[in-house]
């Protein structure tokens, strides 16, 4: 593969994780707290962004989990690195501007930061949320090519908020998977990598999958990773996923991302592109480019 080829690959596929994210958000968002039984009955399976839920939302419209990855994009791209200040300081700033939804933890580590400067939030063996996990795609796309600088970037993200050891393995594995499919790996590849975390904490085993899919980081890891796994498509991934219900915005998100990268920003399905506010894809799609751009598998093809 030319250099030319190789750049305009690593940029839609960092294009399809970014608009993952945020299709995976805004389809799950509506039935986030459903179980799989009340999805079922209400929409069958549910493939179209239809709005509502608790959060009365329009159609395609995202909440945290595209926001606060926006929050760190707009961080790294504006210090051209990883500046954990700045990154708080946009927190911060959207936090102050009264989101349409935040989680305690995320809120209470936020709040930390703008009442005592806390940069880093203390262990907590009650931490074990997703917030941090599904903000990381920033920092996958800024390191993508570099497994040490992902570590200690994904580290410092987490623990804005989240400081457990189970959100810091999901945060850093997700990171890994994210690396390898935006440089092509194969899926048989990515399974080995899940592997590896599943190696290291048995917890986040998902076969046989439990079925879970709630805000605890086991839980949604294992929802994520076994409908990645057996699907065959973007949209067969995305949609396995947030009809699992529970916290259906989140793992929406993780698994839009995810899939995103491995299949490439073209089978995104363009009804869901179309649905998301012309402002957030536009910005989306300048942050993912000028991210990967910086990161050192760009720079050194």
């Amino acid at each position: 593969m030319s250099s030319h080829s190789y750049h305009s690959d690593l940029l839609s596929r960092a294009r399809g994780a970014f608009i993952g994210l945020a299709v995976g958000d805004a389809l799950g968002a509506p039935v986030e707290f459903m179980t799989r039984g009340e999805i079922k009955e209400k929409y069958g399976v549910l493939k179209e962004m239809v709005g509502g839920g608790w959060l009365r939302l329009n159609p395609g419209e995202v909440t945290d989990d595209t926001e606060m990855s926006l929050c760190l994009a707009r961080a790294i791209v504006k210090a051209r690195g990883w500046n954990r200040k700045q990154a708080a300081d946009n927190l911060a700033g959207w936090l102050k501007s009264k989101p349409i939804d935040v989680g305690d933890t995320c809120r209470r580590g936020i709040r930390n930061y703008m009442l005592h400067g806390t940069l880093e939030t203390p262990p907590n063996e009650w931490d074990g949320g997703n917030g941090a996990v599904m903000r990381t795609l920033p920092i996958g796309l800024y390191t993508a090519g570099d497994a040490a600088l992902l570590e200690a970037c994904s580290l410092e993200q987490a623990h804005l908020t989240h400081n457990h050891p189970l959100s810091d393995a999901a945060t850093i594995y997700l990171g890994r998977l994210l690396h390898l499919a935006l440089a092509g790996s194969s899926m048989h590849r990515l399974r080995r990598e899940a592997g590896h975390l599943i190696e290291k904490y048995p917890k986040f085993s998902f076969d046989p999958y439990k079925g879970l899919a709630t805000g605890y980081v086991v839980d949604t890891m294992q929802t994520v990773l076994y409908c990645f796994f057996r699907s065959r498509s973007f949209e067969g991934c995305v949609v396995d996923t947030v009809n699992q219900g529970g916290d259906a915005d989140t793992t929406g998100a993780i698994a839009g991302a995810l899939a995103g990268a491995y299949y490439g920003e073209d089978a995104i399905p363009a009804r869901w592109r179309k649905k998301l506010s012309k402002d957030v894809l536009t910005e989306i799609i300048e942050l993912s480019e000028a991210l990967v751009k910086l990161s050192p598998q760009f720079r050194r093809n």
